[in-house]
């Protein structure tokens, strides 16, 4: 709601400053109506960019207390080879083959100070990639990798205008990645969650348990 109460406010005032500009240069008064000129189309400017921000930010998931993110089902095709069907808590799923011994989920966090909150800015997050992963460096190395995109590529992206600029905005509290990974199993079904300190993940059934109980030992 901030951003989109900006977006309107500089548009409003980028065409009042628009026809300011027009009447003064009807006026024959060339150097106010360049100044109002100019002043109408920083303002659009700023508008049009506000929109586009908005719009990357639409990508981002508002992010309060821990949330689902998502359920991973895995099921062996071959040998450290999985289908995994990654399924959002809207319905919606994605379906991809991992090769190693551990699935890898990747998000990126924006979070923001409790003042922003209060005007309108959420914590937020948004899934990034999903890929296996081995458990020994040496097959990091010379095994067959396997990341997919979570998102496509944005024109616009408010994780890098933040990035670029962090000294800019005082009420950036927090810009991080964060990573959940568990061992893969032929049935194993997990659920991600996202909180305020990064991704969490859990075994739901049996299969996935037994995995991590292996794992862990």
């Amino acid at each position: 709601m901030t951003i989109t109460a900006l977006i309107v406010v500089f548009a409003l005032v980028g065409v009042l400053f628009f026809f300011a500009a027009i009447r003064r240069l009807r006026r024959r008064r060339v150097l106010g109506g360049v100044l109002s000129g100019a002043t109408a189309l920083v303002l659009i400017l700023l508008s049009l960019g506000a929109a586009l921000i908005a719009a990357n930010l639409r990508t981002y998931q508002r992010l309060s207390f821990e949330q689902p993110a998502g359920e991973l089902q895995l099921t062996r095709t071959g040998e450290r080879e999985f289908n995994a069907v990654l399924t959002y808590p809207s319905g919606a799923h994605a379906a991809f083959v991992l090769r190693g011994d551990e699935w890898q989920v990747d998000a990126r966090v924006l979070k923001w100070y409790a003042f922003a909150n209060m005007i309108g800015f959420d914590s937020a997050y948004r899934l990034e990639r999903i890929g296996g992963r081995y458990s020994r460096i040496e097959d990091e190395r010379s095994q067959a990798r396997t990341v997919y995109s979570l998102n496509p590529p944005q024109r616009v992206d408010a994780w890098e205008l933040v990035h670029g600029y962090h000294s800019w905005i005082p009420w950036m509290d927090a810009l991080y990645g964060s990573a959940t990974f568990l061992p893969m199993a032929d049935g194993a079904l997990y659920e991600i969650k996202v909180s305020q300190s990064g991704l969490i993940s859990r075994p739901l059934n049996q299969a996935a348990r037994d995995a991590v109980g292996s794992w862990h030992s």
